[in-house]
């Protein structure tokens, strides 16, 4: 693909996600492809480098390696490595229980995951071609291997939860000798001097979010064959997520109390629901744009049960849809929008949510009053000029055009 003779390739940005894509779930991903659009739109040169793989479990490689123009976007794509072996798994868990492990076990356990080399070496060969590489999570492999090439010309979308992997000495050049680090809450913030005693220049920019122009709840609801009160969650289905956890509680809660609520979920991952309540959960697997709006807005509340959360985006799709949130009190960010909006609340153990499901299905006038201040708490804080303006500002002050 040819770059017109008009455009200054001083001013071209590289945005470098693990994944891009329809059908993709991932919070990070997301945030960095509506990021490039707006990019684009304001007028930078803007560039995608990413793999082929959709999925962040398998990382097959579906897509079809080399240039193409996606979503008004420059895409570069390349192949994605990954071999499930057993040391792989020995160091998943390793890192996942926070086990002491040295500095080459750690290299190990970032090179057991996925990988492309085709991308590092398209960064080694043309890295110097962009303004600015904005790579993002701080946890998957492009993002690491990738910034150590030119760091000067390296900006991080962090994305850090409080979990052992983020105190790996693994990400300590990351996080501290790069051009920039993009923060999403004060509560990640506060973590990242936590995790680095010396950070990379850095600035809580926080994250935009999509407002839908309208919604249609009792559409949605007919057109799923869906009961009239229900609770929403939307993600990915994994125990890192909280979503085993939380669906077993479910399931204890209204067998046991006999609350008339089922739940709704849409996302990746598989579902299994104890048989008690197997009729009282519908998956409705991936959900376009609109469809993932009007389910938020037709839910009597969202539960994120997430402890790993750098913003929580779904969390501000509720509360645009005007939809009270139940979250996990172990998420210190989640914690801390429930506190500054008043929209939200926060469970620290199995009674607690049981009492947060009661609420909500008692009490839905008062609930819906709760979620009020949602909206404009969303409003206020997260729109995409709001943040493109900080995301700007890091790259003219930390990168050398």
């Amino acid at each position: 693909m040819t770059v017109p003779a008009d455009v200054d390739r001083r001013g071209r940005i590289g945005l470098v996600p693990a994944r891009f894509g329809e059908g993709m779930v991932g919070g990070a991903e997301i945030v960095l492809a509506e990021m490039a659009k707006r990019l684009a739109a304001r007028g930078w040169d803007v560039e995608i480098l990413t793999t082929c793989a959709i999925d962040h479990f398998s990382w097959d490689n579906v897509l079809p390696a080399g240039e193409s123009v996606e979503q008004g976007l420059k895409v570069r794509r390349f192949p994605a490595v990954f071999e499930d072996n057993p040391e792989r798994g020995f160091l998943d868990h390793a890192v996942a229980t926070g086990q002491k492990l040295g500095l080459q076990q750690q290299q190990r356990w970032i090179n057991a995951g996925m990988r492309s080399p085709e991308l590092y070496h398209h960064l080694l060969d043309n890295g110097r071609d962009y303004r600015a590489l904005v790579y993002g999570p701080y946890v998957f492999w492009p993002a690491y291997a990738g910034s150590q090439l030119l760091p000067e010309r390296s900006l991080l979308w962090t994305c850090l939860h409080d979990e052992p992997a983020a105190y790996l000495d693994l990400f300590d050049p990351v996080l501290s000798g790069i051009a920039g680090l993009f923060l999403q809450t004060e509560p990640e913030h506060e973590l990242a001097h936590r995790v680095s005693s010396r950070l990379a220049p850095h600035a809580v920019v926080g994250c935009g979010v999509e407002v839908p122009e309208s919604y249609d709840p009792d559409g949605f609801r007919e057109r799923y064959g869906l009961p009239e009160r229900f609770v929403l969650y939307a993600g990915r289905r994994e125990g890192a997520k909280g979503w085993e956890d939380m669906l077993a509680a479910f399931g204890r809660a209204v067998e046991r109390t006999g609350l008339p609520l089922s739940l709704v979920t849409f996302g990746s991952g598989e579902v299994r629901p104890p048989a008690g309540i197997a009729d009282r959960v519908f998956d409705l697997g991936f959900l376009p744009d609109h469809e993932r709006d009007n389910a938020f807005a037709a839910a009597a509340a969202y539960i994120q049960p997430s402890r790993f959360e750098a913003f929580s985006r779904t969390v501000m799709e509720a509360w645009l849809a005007g939809t009270p949130v139940i979250a996990n009190g172990g998420s210190d960010v989640v914690r801390w929008h429930c506190e500054r909006s008043g929209a939200g609340l926060v469970y620290d153990d199995e009674a607690e949510f049981t009492e947060c499901l009661r609420f909500v299905a008692e009490a839905p006038e008062l609930a819906e009053q709760l979620a009020s201040g949602g909206r404009d708490y969303v409003l206020s804080n997260y729109t995409w000029d709001v943040v493109l303006d900080g995301v700007e500002e890091g790259i003219r002050s930390w990168t050398t055009a």
